[in-house]
């Protein structure tokens, strides 16, 4: 008997730590929330008009549980400027979503990847090879010949009476003008139906990335991914990587004919690097980079 009262004593005690977690007291205000599922009902169908009422009544900045995580919110432009310019070191971890938990591509990207020596030396070539001023100056022709790309399109269909899709040809003209910074080369064609196929691909990743997802809330059921987010998201990266592998390849087999080129796109850029890097970094580095 007294065992019996033992034993359900012991499990109340377990379901009320989970049921009815204690809050620390050095957290803002926020909603309590229910047990288990937390404040997941105060988002609604509507997330950002959710958490402006609720920043209304909590202030701008508060504590909610999703699920088994605690949330903070910040919710005005001065707590915002607090969080990501003067204390942006404090806060620069973040929270992978379960999605992109593909295998190799977090430890490559600078979005997801934690800051570390490999992140510093991934950020530190993206800022002096892709984003510094020589490279944007030096780009400024490819962008203004895609322009005349674009309206000499638009300006062949209308003269034919054909319907222009806005969409898929500023995604191409985009997509072209990010390929030949890196690769030195169109990878679909304005006319083609590739553009359409390319556009799924990378918006069926960005829409399975920003999906809600069950393993966010309750990181038990990583194990299971229960939504398939991360299975479909694999297949994305995996056809993306095919791609960047494919080109990569091809270059290296013209390095192999006429010998490595001086730093002509990024992706010569990247391959340099990667031979005086002893080591340290390798082509399988970049792939997430490039995604």
């Amino acid at each position: 008997m007294a065992v019996d009262i033992c034993f359900f004593a012991l499990a109340a005690c377990i379901c009320a730590y989970f049921l009815f977690p204690r809050k620390p007291t050095n957290l803002p205000p926020g909603p309590t929330g229910l047990p288990i599922i937390g404040s997941l009902l105060h988002l609604g169908r509507k997330p950002n008009e959710s958490l402006f009422e609720l920043s209304r009544r909590y202030g701008p900045i508060m504590c909610l549980r999703l699920g088994s995580r605690t949330t903070i919110v910040v919710s005005t432009a001065m707590a915002a400027e607090e969080v990501l310019q003067k204390h942006d070191q404090a806060f620069a971890g973040r929270t992978v979503v379960d999605a992109v938990r593909t295998p190799g591509h977090v430890e490559g990207s600078l979005v997801w990847n934690q800051q570390g020596p490999k992140w510093r030396e991934l950020r530190r070539i993206c800022n002096m090879e892709m984003f510094a001023s020589r490279r944007l100056e030096a780009s400024r022709g490819l962008r203004e010949q895609k322009m005349r790309v674009l309206i000499d399109h638009i300006g062949a269909a209308c003269a034919e009476g054909r319907p222009v899709d806005i969409g898929k040809c500023a995604f191409t003209t985009t997509l072209n003008l990010v390929s030949n910074s890196i690769f030195s080369q169109d990878v679909v064609d304005l006319g083609s139906e590739s553009a359409g196929e390319f556009k799924s691909l990378v918006w069926d990743i960005l829409e399975a990335a920003g999906t809600p997802n069950l393993a966010d809330y309750f990181p038990a059921l990583r194990v299971v991914d229960p939504q398939g987010l991360r299975r479909r998201i694999t297949v994305s990266f995996q056809r993306l990587h095919a791609f960047f592998e494919e080109m990569i390849d091809r270059r290296l087999e013209s390095y192999a004919a006429k010998g490595q080129k001086k730093d002509q796109d990024f992706l010569d850029a990247l391959l340099q690097h990667v031979t005086h890097s002893a080591g340290k970094l390798t082509v399988n580095d970049f792939k997430p980079l490039l995604v």
